[in-house]
């Protein structure tokens, strides 16, 4: 069992060796995507959700 833990940590080992990190410029800009993007999603929603709103009040 010892021998098939020292390999696992030897492949964790090497896959974070192994892996690509993002550089601060590129995390910055995925960031700034996501954070505008939730915004632009947020007001179209309430946008809809408000004309959505109102048309029901004009039916009722």
């Amino acid at each position: 069992m010892g021998v098939k833990i020292m390999k696992f940590i030897k492949s964790v080992i090497q896959t974070m060796k192994d892996t690509t990190w993002l550089t601060a410029k590129e995390t910055r800009r995925d960031t700034t995507t996501v954070v505008v993007l939730s915004l632009a999603f947020a007001a179209f929603f309430g946008v809809v959700d408000y004309a959505a709103q109102a048309l029901i009040n004009l039916l009722v």
